[in-house]
């Protein structure tokens, strides 16, 4: 809007409520989705869980690169035994157990709230039906359903499921000129912590998970044919698809061709 209004020679305000009329008579603009207030509460909660994550899981970060530079290495240890390890390893130096406690107590605090909003999470994905429901899919946890469901809040504004993924940002972007036809990596465009969390759930079925599905072997042809990365994002295309389809027919996810097709 702001380059249309540029282009006229005098700016008044007049001028320009005439130039806003016009591009909405030419139908430059489309109507945009406004999520209800439920979905925007449970974004809330995702988005705030996801701040705490991020933020205790930088100070462990810092905590192992602090020592690690005066030759402390911290090792392979869990999220519980984490705190123990630090004050162990400098249980001998007083002067650096002093600097290093205020972010003990601060990871502290941040671990025991995201328990709380996690525990929230979880209480909320059990009530629920939808999120039941498309947790049937392999690699599809409490918080990637929740996400899913936050997200497309209505599933009715998609006339077809496949137009999710392009709304997502996982469909290939495209540039068309003359001669010049040419087919880019994905948009990236809508929802970046949607399209994270399908990234993820596409990732531990293809990676971590070992019970095998059709969904898993049609992506594993493609990895042989094209690489891992490929087939992960064509994966996560492909599952924001089912999960609607799931949302919209009330069903559960369906491990085998042969019970698909019945």
């Amino acid at each position: 809007m702001r380059a249309v209004l540029k282009a006229q020679i005098n700016k008044t305000d007049r001028n320009d409520a005439r130039g806003v009329a016009q591009m909405m008579r030419a139908g430059l603009y489309r109507p945009v989705h406004v999520k209800t207030l439920r979905s925007q509460k449970l974004r809330t909660l995702l988005t705030h869980r996801k701040l705490l994550q991020s933020k205790a899981i930088a100070i462990d970060n810092d905590l192992r690169g602090t020592l690690r530079n005066l030759g402390l290495k911290v090792g392979m240890v869990g999220t519980v035994q984490f705190e123990a390890r630090i004050k162990e390893l400098v249980e001998n130096l007083p002067d650096l157990a002093v600097l290093i406690e205020p972010l003990l107590v601060v990871r502290r605090v941040l671990r025991e709230q995201l328990g709380i909003l996690h525990r929230r999470l979880l209480t909320i994905v059990r009530d629920d039906e939808v999120c039941r429901r498309l947790m049937t899919v392999p690699g599809v946890g409490p918080v990637v359903a929740l996400t899913y469901r936050a997200t497309v809040d209505v599933p009715a504004r998609f006339r077809n499921s496949k137009s999710v993924g392009a709304a997502f940002g996982l469909t290939p972007s495209k540039y068309q000129s003359g001669e010049i036809n040419r087919t880019g990596a994905i948009s990236r465009c809508g929802d970046e912590m949607m399209r994270v969390m399908l990234y993820e759930a596409a990732q531990t079925m293809l990676v971590v998970s070992t019970k095998w599905s059709w969904l898993k072997a049609w992506a594993m042809k493609i990895a042989r044919h094209r690489g891992m990365k490929k087939a992960i994002v064509a994966l996560a295309r492909r599952l924001a698809v089912i999960m609607h389809r799931i949302w919209v027919d009330g069903t559960e996810f369906r491990w085998t061709r042969d019970i698909a097709a019945a």
